[in-house]
């Protein structure tokens, strides 16, 4: 694919299929190389059409790393030591303490910026 600005929602969307054609590709191939090129260029795009999307809920982007990790909630609470603060946490009962936030962070690859944020809880 020829690199280039994308200035219409056409070529964003053939940019995407792009991206997603070549995402999983070896370290230091051409098609690598391509893929940083493209992302950046998406991420252009999208800040000058839609702006910044909104930091996604904390709860939210653990339940979706443990579901593409093929986590269960006791694996979760083996990670954190207890498996009824995974329940509670989950559940929105309980918030996140700072030692929880670290441990999520790393294990989970979630920005501690991400889990930090304010969510409500029941």
């Amino acid at each position: 694919m020829k690199l280039k600005l994308i200035k219409t929602e056409e070529e964003y969307q053939k940019s995407l299929k792009r991206l997603e054609k070549i995402f999983h590709a070896k370290k230091g191939s051409k098609e690598q190389e391509e893929l940083e090129v493209l992302v950046l260029l998406i991420e252009k795009y999208e800040e000058e059409t839609v702006g910044e999307f909104p930091s996604p809920d904390p709860i939210e982007a653990i339940k979706f790393k443990m579901e593409q990790m093929e986590m269960t909630q006791k694996d979760l609470g083996e990670l954190i030591g207890l498996k009824s603060r995974a329940s509670e946490i989950l559940s929105r009962k309980r918030p996140m303490s700072i030692n929880i936030i670290r441990k999520l962070s790393t294990a989970l690859s979630i920005p501690a910026e991400i889990l930090i944020q304010p969510y409500k809880t029941a």
